[in-house]
């Protein structure tokens, strides 16, 4: 690993345990028909065990000077296709091999996620790589491992009736598999952030209950949620009548003092799709 003073406006910490990077390299279980994208490699720590598995990794650095660096360390590596850019800003196109495969069955594209990820854009960095309810990612990834800040990782994997159910929770756990890896404590990176992290495993899997509005569901999470100390029924009030949304709650069992923390991701979708046949 080469020395690299960080710069606070691309969010960097650069991660130092072994025993965090172990994990997380047998969590993604990358093998050599895979071609792993990771998402600001920075000293190239991860990029460095990754390699040597993976098919190719496919690395965007937004650092002008990491990038040099990075290019400089891994000149002899083939399987390595550095770009130098803001992730949230490219095409898909831009993350395929600049070579087509020599073999049919060898990928093109990458089909998995590993990454040590700025906390600043988790949000944004998930919807590019999950979609939204309305429109989820029309090539999902096998996998996506990432490490973020320990609040959000307890949001993605939180189960219903818990405090970390929200929104986030209901919108990632309807496209996809929530886990926890491990913790990550503040020591395991230099400089060390603020706050702990962890280390997710995302796996995208074909809707269970489909929404028949997708666009409605979204909506009705989002004002589910607007007040988690509210009932349902009051963060509803304003755009379902009272009395029709207690009818619709007691026809699919969900207590009518039931706040939106206590339904799973089946229930929204099933309230979601009752009311739009109301």
């Amino acid at each position: 690993m080469f020395s690299q003073p960080t710069r606070k406006r691309f969010g960097q910490h650069w991660l130092t345990s072994e025993k965090v990077l172990r994990h997380i390299v047998a969590a993604a279980a990358v093998t050599d028909r895979d071609i792993v994208l990771e998402i600001g490699p920075g000293t190239g720590v991860l990029t460095q065990s990754l390699l040597p598995l993976a098919q190719a990794v496919v690395a965007v650095e937004i650092d002008r000077d990491l990038s040099r660096r990075l290019s400089q360390k891994f000149a002899q590596t083939p399987n390595l296709h550095l770009i130098e850019g803001d992730f949230l800003a490219l095409d898909d196109t831009a993350l395929e091999l600049p070579t087509p495969p020599l073999l049919e069955s060898v990928r093109s594209r990458p089909n998995q996620v590993v990454a040590n990820i700025p906390y600043y854009i988790t949000g944004p960095i998930l919807e590019k790589l999950l979609g939204t309810i309305a429109h989820p990612n029309p090539q999902p990834y096998d996998s996506i491992i990432l490490l973020v800040q320990k609040e959000v990782a307890e949001r993605l994997y939180a189960q219903p009736g818990s405090r970390a159910f929200g929104a986030l929770s209901v919108r990632v756990q309807y496209l996809a598999d929530c886990e926890l890896v491990c913790p990550v404590p503040a020591k395991a990176f230099q400089p060390p952030p603020k706050v702990d992290s962890a280390v997710v495993k995302i796996t995208p899997r074909p809707l269970p209950v489909v929404a028949e509005s997708p666009d409605d569901l979204d909506q009705l999470v989002r004002l589910g949620f607007a007040s988690k100390r509210k009932m349902l029924r009051n963060n509803l009030k304003a755009t379902v009548d009272r009395d029709h949304l207690l009818a619709v709650m007691t026809k699919l069992a969900i207590p009518d003092n039931a706040r939106a923390e206590d339904l799973d991701v089946p229930q929204w979708v099933a309230l979601s799709n009752r009311l739009n046949q109301s």
